[in-house]
């Protein structure tokens, strides 16, 4: 299977030369050979161009959107996302307490402060957490307390509560659970909260939730268009940006990067990452075990669920039961005391 991005990249190697490097290192070969035979294809396949890289790959996708030495790659991006300029002023430390139990579906997580000092939280997620509304409302709250100590901290008594600014929790799933499916026109939620009178006042709290399976199921016929349906339509930037983050199909990509030329540099630098073949099996050694990570986190959170509907029905049953109980109960001192009315008139007719 020849390599169609080889021509846009040239740096992309041969499959054999990869394979040959492989073998000659007893290190590599071992992590190879811990692989099943379709995971080692799909690896040889994105090191040698037949299929795209995954760009959320977490070592891809921290390389690629780094603040620190690409800012204006996330600035537009967010900038599209939010619906406003953008300009990231610095890179916040992640809180080490926060989600301590639950890094393991969690690609990426990065906090930024924004040029107004909001801040904005990106995360991207393999497997969508159940919950996601109450979980990003907890972290949310947990943002906007951060801001307020470190802003009440620097203004000390010159403080005021409109030095407090918003708080953007913002949400890529690779694969979101099943209430976005329910809207299947739909890949970026955004919210925010709202008075039922038309009241505005400020509440700081804001999320934007991208589900990258339905805009790709909607661009992209989920990878089955080969390049047909993209081939025909113009994307806009935040079209492009999320084929970016979503696809590894060579055509789409192909056409990515001849309506939007800026993205090449960005493959180029991975494909620049993919030469070092130590380097990128480490990487797709972690995803792998992420990845079943996930599937297991997500498969206890199904069983979870399970067990509590079982155990809702079971009390419920048992609650019809014990009213039964009851009834029964009731019944059957209804009956003592008839039986004991009929004893005593009885006794009075002798």
């Amino acid at each position: 299977n020849t390599s169609k991005l080889k021509q846009y990249f040239p740096m992309i190697r041969e499959r054999e030369d990869i394979k040959q490097e492989i073998y000659e290192n007893p290190k590599l070969l071992e992590k190879y050979r811990e692989w099943d035979e379709e995971q080692q294809e799909e690896f040889l396949d994105y090191c040698t161009g037949v299929k795209g890289v995954k760009i959320l790959y977490d070592a891809f996708f921290k390389e690629i959107m780094n603040p620190e030495n690409t800012p204006e790659r996330l600035n537009e991006l967010l900038s599209l996302l939010l619906g406003q300029s953008v300009t990231i002023k610095r890179v916040l430390p992640g809180d080490s307490t926060r989600l301590a139990d639950e890094q393991s579906l969690l690609i990426m997580d990065i906090l930024v402060e924004l040029a107004d000092t909001s801040l904005a939280n990106v995360e991207v997620q393999k497997i969508g957490y159940r919950f996601p509304g109450q979980r990003s409302a907890c972290y949310s709250s947990d943002l906007l307390l951060r801001q307020y100590k470190r802003v009440k901290g620097e203004k000390k008594k010159a403080f005021s509560y409109k030095d407090i600014k918003s708080v953007y929790t913002i949400v890529f799933f690779e694969t979101s659970i099943k209430e976005f499916h329910e809207y299947p026109q739909n890949y970026i939620h955004k919210f925010k909260q709202q008075s039922d009178t038309g009241l505005e006042l400020e509440l700081l709290q804001k999320y934007v939730f991208i589900p990258l399976d339905i805009f790709r199921g909607i661009y992209h016929n989920d990878g089955k268009s080969n390049g047909k349906n993209s081939a025909n339509r113009r994307w806009n930037k935040t079209e492009a940006w999320l084929t970016f983050l979503s696809t590894d199909e060579p055509e789409i990509i192909i056409e990515l990067i001849r309506q939007y030329p800026e993205f090449k540099e960005m493959y180029e630098e991975i494909y620049v990452m993919c030469q070092n073949v130590e380097k990128v099996m480490e990487m797709f050694s972690k995803e792998l075990i992420q990845l079943d990570r996930n599937t297991v986190q997500y498969m206890i959170d199904e069983m979870q669920d399970t067990i509590d509907i079982q155990k809702e029905e079971l009390e419920a049953k048992q609650e019809t039961i014990d009213t039964q109980k009851e009834e029964l109960e009731t019944a059957r001192r209804q009956l003592q005391e008839m039986a004991e009315k009929l004893r005593q008139l009885e006794k009075a007719e002798k």
